[in-house]
This record gives C-alpha cells, sequence and structure tokens, in this order.
C-alpha cells in the first residue's frame, strides 16, 4: 500500500516518527522527514539508508520549526520540489511536560499548543492543496489517549491533544467529500525518548495512573498505525487496555471518572506549599 508513495512525516527524527519512518521506508515508501533538530534528522537517514532491508526509496530531511506557519508553507513548497506530490501526511510531532496544574506556568500551555495542535493545524493547511488538486490523500493526526480522558498531572498536554481531536473530528466529515481521509491515533505511553524525560518531573499520581494502561513499545504503536490507516478506519488505538479505557470513557464516563480518582487517591501527595 505504502510502495512508491510520497510521505510526510513531521517529528521523524524520533520517537514514534522515528518508527514509521524506518518502517515506511522499508516498504518502499519515499520519504519527507521534517523536525526541528536538523542532526538528529541527518542521522535518521543515515540510519534508514544504512538499514539492511531498505528498500531504496528517497530519504529527504527538512528542518522545521512547525509552529510557524510561514515556515511550514515554505518547507512544503521544498518538499514537493524534492519528493513530488504528497500522499499522506503523519502528524507525529509533539511535546510533554507532566506536573500539577499549580506549577505549570502560563508559557507551558501555549508552547503545548503551539507544537501539538497548531504545529498539526500548520502541516494540514499547507498540505491540504496538493491533496485538493489529485483529490486523493490521507492525513494522520497523532493525538494520544490523553485527548480523550483528562489526566491527572497532564493539563497543558491534555488541552493541546483534545484540540487536536476536535480538529480531526471536524475534518474528517468536512474532507472525505473531497477524497480525503482522515485518521485519528489514540496511543496509551509509549517507551520513547520524550517520555523518559517526562518520568524526571511528572507527579507520582500521574505515574500511578500509567500503570493501569501499561506503556508500549514504539514498534508495536507503529504496527497497529500502520495497519489501520491500510484497512481505512478512522479511530486508531494501540494497546488493548487503552482501547477499553476509551471505551469505558465514552459509554460509562462516571465508572471511568472512578476508575481515575481511585488511584489517585490511593497515591494522592499534591503540590508542595
Amino acid at each position: 500500500m505504502f510502495q512508491g508513495k510520497n510521505i510526510i512525516i513531521t517529528g521523524g527524527s524520533s520517537g514514534i516518527g522515528r518508527g514509521l519512518a524506518l518502517r515506511l521506508a522499508e516498504e518502499g515508501a519515499n520519504l519527507a522527514l521534517v523536525a526541528r533538530d536538523p542532526e538528529k534528522l541527518s542521522r535518521t537517514r543515515e540510519e534508514i539508508l544504512s538499514h539492511s532491508s531498505y528498500s531504496g526509496s528517497r530519504v529527504e530531511i527538512f528542518s522545521c520549526d512547525i509552529t510557524e506557519a510561514e515556515k511550514v508553507g515554505q518547507v512544503m513548497n521544498n518538499i514537493a520540489g524534492e519528493i513530488g506530490s504528497p500522499d499522506y501526511l503523519f502528524n507525529s510531532a509533539g511535546i510533554l511536560i507532566g506536573d500539577y496544574f499549580e506549577n505549570l506556568p502560563r508559557d507551558n500551555f501555549q508552547e503545548m499548543m503551539n507544537t501539538n495542535f497548531f504545529g498539526t493545524l500548520h502541516f494540514i493547511k499547507a498540505v491540504l492543496p496538493h491533496f485538493k488538486k489529485k483529490g486523493s490523500g490521507h492525513i494522520i493526526n497523532i493525538s494520544s489517549i490523553s485527548g480523550v480522558i483528562g489526566v491527572f498531572g497532564y493539563a497543558s498536554y491534555c488541552a493541546s491533544k483534545f484540540a487536536v481531536v476536535g480538529l480531526t473530528e471536524a475534518l474528517r466529515a468536512e474532507l472525505k467529500p473531497q477524497g480525503i481521509s482522515v485518521h485519528l491515533v489514540l496511543p496509551p505511553e509509549v517507551n520513547t525518548p520524550m517520555l523518559a524525560k517526562v518520568n524526571q518531573s511528572r507527579p507520582i499520581e500521574n505515574k500511578m495512573l500509567a500503570r493501569t494502561m501499561s506503556s508500549l513499545s514504539v514498534e508495536q504503536v507503529v504496527d497497529v498505525i500502520l495497519k489501520g490507516v491500510a484497512k481505512g478506519r478512522y479511530l486508531i488505538i494501540p494497546g488493548g487496555r487503552a482501547r477499553i479505557m476509551s471505551r469505558l470513557s465514552q459509554i460509562f464516563p462516571s465508572r471511568a471518572r472512578w476508575v481515575v480518582d481511585y488511584t489517585v487517591r490511593k497515591n494522592y501527595r499534591g503540590p508542595k506549599e
């Protein structure tokens, strides 16, 4: 399905984005990897090119701050010039900080929205004319299970990921008549460098809640995402526990809140005065 397709991956130098790049390169896709750090991008490209199962398709890298709409537009033009008109956009770039709400400055909420929400929005805006021109395309927005369930200690992260869910829901209905498919991915916590970093600062209550759902490897998440996209699924939730919790929050929201409250109550420490 992905062989010979032109695919953009934001956050392509690390975490889920890097995992997607490695797998899609094996399947013969032409890749445009986007991230802020040019050195990480170069390392990822070299890793792909040196991989024994790499199929020989094109792998181009583009350093870009996705929070800046004008720069995203320029990079989109460069991508189209390098690999051709895109077929898929994987919005994987994101940041995460965990702490008690009282400890999170207002700037943190703005930073989360700028990267997690507006970064996603900017690339959709930039790629959409290319998809509309040929009457097809796939937009895959990677939100989080924290985009449908409020999580203790993730106030700013949840706010940004809930926004991504709302945007994706609206775009699914709006773009479908134009032949453009939209997919929403809600992974639980994934064993990435980002999670390792947040583990150093997030509250104990948050850590205990995370254990109720268990984290997944990047490879597990990538496998579920690509299978879901290939089958045309709109909602893609890696991990059995995450799927159960998502369904519980929809059908029995009070029960889902009880699970959260019970776990927090057993482990509550609270912010220090």
